[in-house]
């Protein structure tokens, strides 16, 4: 994983998916890994709508990125 390199990372993922997200990153040695909860569901989204939500992500994923 790029964290064990010195590079961060972050999960996306829907927030019924965070708590077995983080499991597994504590399974992998990264207890601390981070995560961006998005809204669910995401899969019922058209193009614009995840677009969107991508655009309105971007300054949480910087600010994580940078910490």
């Amino acid at each position: 994983m790029y964290e064990e390199q010195g590079i961060p990372g972050i999960a996306l993922v829907t927030a019924p998916f965070h708590q077995t997200g983080a499991a597994m990153a504590a399974t992998w040695g990264l207890p601390s890994f981070e995560f961006l909860d998005l809204p669910h569901p995401i899969a019922t989204l058209d193009d614009d709508q995840m677009d969107d939500l991508a655009e309105d992500l971007v300054p949480q994923v910087i600010k994580q990125l940078t910490r």
